[in-house]
């Protein structure tokens, strides 16, 4: 394959090499062919310049897993526009952040309804519905054919902005580059064996920063991918049924979905009869659960746990389960070791431990955080170790151990984020949201570990006026997405606070556990 600078020219490739090959293959039967997206997406892109949009503007996406909705991906890359993928189910207040945060200058919905159609009109932002008969018929107006000055676009252009839970309650956009992605894809291809062969399922929402593994490894290497739909994916056997029925190759989701298949007995040793990788990632899969997933394909599919933050483009490491990662049923799996297009500094934070914050380095360690140059440069910043050149990294916030063998073993945060559901949440972002409550005085959230890798968000609150706990997280509901609202919120007359002041976590695990 020939060398290319950018995404546009990667999928250029990629489309003529494997024209006639199902790029998409719906579970509904239908199938697009890499000819018909490359068509396709040239049609989009043609009809984003027709509106105005040009090389580094940004395009919110609602994404709703269809063929055009995926085309509008690859239209954005052509055209040097940034995308964003928004989710549909976050409330309005939410959605607001981001959007005054990238300040698009378009909207894209593939949904038959726009998710605040009103709001959004409100802001004065133009969208363009995919769905509509007048759209379709635009964009089967315009001209099928390649674009010209596709290479126009360099690697350093930003390709997307994937936005997470922030500390001050304003969610941070992580921008990835062309070639970020680039290196991603061929990091991809080689450690997990990737062909046109393959068909990776797609379970992870789009919005979510997983699906950056399901689209770009499937799509940008000849592979297929099953796109399952959110109303799919909550019902388990539903969802393992269509991974059965697709034959799909290659599984990848949050260690919480595969503990949920294990739980509710949806998956059993005759599923994924063609599944040769399971790849999971996001936050730790609990031994016990990881053991039975083992001993269920360990002996017909390789196991792999990786890691990754958002800011580095998805996934840096990966490790392949054994039976020796069962000697110590306590302990996480290893991180293993780093991708070979990183390297990594350990800030050490506990020299008896030998426990330090990682602080990662290479190409694929992203642009920053859109739009917000204060919280880039407290977490991209010079590597401490040195001031002879230039070498930015990215503060991970987590806290790893180096073995003898030289992997790595995640200890913790710095912080107070939490991986839930596979989606990295802080705490402090639903404590901001509790506090714009006005009869709210002091507030604070905490997570409270379950067994079998589960967990639970709490709320603590003290009120000026009461009011029943429903009615509060109620309206918490209505500030940030359904994973970030508290499944209890216990309402105190003053929040205990320790020697320094502040508000002890320490005392509120304690009152959760007792008031469970």
């Amino acid at each position: 394959m020939a060398y290319t600078s950018n995404l546009a020219l990667k999928f250029r490739d990629i489309a003529d090499a494997y024209s006639e090959r199902p790029a998409l293959r719906s579970p509904d039967g239908l199938r697009t062919s890499y000819g018909q997206l490359e068509q396709l997406s040239n049609q989009i892109a043609r009809l984003l310049l027709q509106h105005g949009l040009g090389r580094g503007d940004v395009v919110a996406l609602f994404h709703d897993k269809s063929p055009v909705a995926f085309a509008a991906i690859i239209g954005c890359l052509k055209s040097g526009i940034i995308y964003t993928n928004l989710d549909p189910d976050s409330p309005w207040e939410r959605l607001r952040k981001i959007i005054e945060t990238c300040e698009p200058k378009a909207i894209i919905n593939g949904f038959p309804d726009l998710p605040h159609a009103d709001r959004v009109e409100r802001q004065g932002i133009r969208t363009i519905h995919l769905r509509q008969p007048e759209t379709v018929a635009q964009l089967g107006a315009l001209a099928a054919s390649e674009l010209p000055g596709l290479d126009a676009v360099t690697g350093a252009h930003p390709a997307y902005i994937m936005f997470t839970s922030g500390s001050t309650g304003i969610p941070k956009g992580a921008v990835m580059s062309h070639s970020n992605v680039l290196n991603f894809i061929a990091w991809a291809q080689d450690r997990f064996e990737l062909t046109s062969d393959d068909v990776l399922s797609n379970a992870n929402p789009i919005y979510f920063d997983n699906s950056v593994f399901d689209f770009y490894a499937a799509i940008f290497s000849g592979a297929s991918m099953v796109p399952i739909s959110s109303q799919q994916a909550r019902d388990p056997r539903q969802m393992v049924a269509i991974v059965n029925r697709m034959r799909c190759t290659v599984w990848f989701s949050v260690p919480s979905l595969l503990v949920y298949l294990l739980t509710t007995r949806a998956l059993s040793a005759g599923d994924f009869p063609v599944v040769r990788k399971i790849i999971f990632g996001g936050e730790g899969f609990p031994k016990a659960k990881l053991k039975q997933l083992y001993d269920l394909f360990g002996d017909r599919a390789d196991l792999e746990n990786v890691y990754g933050p958002t800011e580095c483009t998805c996934i840096c490491s990966a490790h392949t389960i054994g039976r020796s990662d069962f000697d110590d049923m306590k302990a996480l799996a290893t991180l293993g070791f780093l991708a070979p297009n990183f390297d990594y500094e350990m800030l050490v934070t506990d020299e008896a431990t030998e426990v330090g914050e990682l602080f990662l380095r290479g190409p694929n360690v992203g642009l920053g955080y859109y739009n917000d140059a204060e919280r880039t440069a407290r977490s991209f910043m010079q590597n401490p170790r040195h001031h002879r050149f230039t070498d930015i990294g990215y503060r991970t916030g987590d806290l790893v151990r180096r073995d003898a063998s030289g992997r790595l073993h995640f200890v913790g945060r710095t912080d107070f984020q939490i991986k839930h559901m596979g989606y990295r949440i802080e705490l402090e972002e639903i404590e901001a949201a509790l506090a714009t409550l006005p009869e709210v005085k002091e507030c604070a959230v905490i997570y409270r570990k379950l067994g079998d890798g589960l967990g639970e968000i709490i709320g603590f609150a003290a009120l000026a006026t009461p009011r029943p706990p429903e009615e509060v997280i109620r309206e918490v509901a209505g500030i940030v997405p359904p994973y970030m609202v508290p499944k209890r919120v216990k309402l105190l007359d003053n929040l205990p606070k320790n020697a320094n002041g502040k508000i002890d976590r320490i005392a509120l695990q304690t009152i959760a556990s007792t008031a469970a």
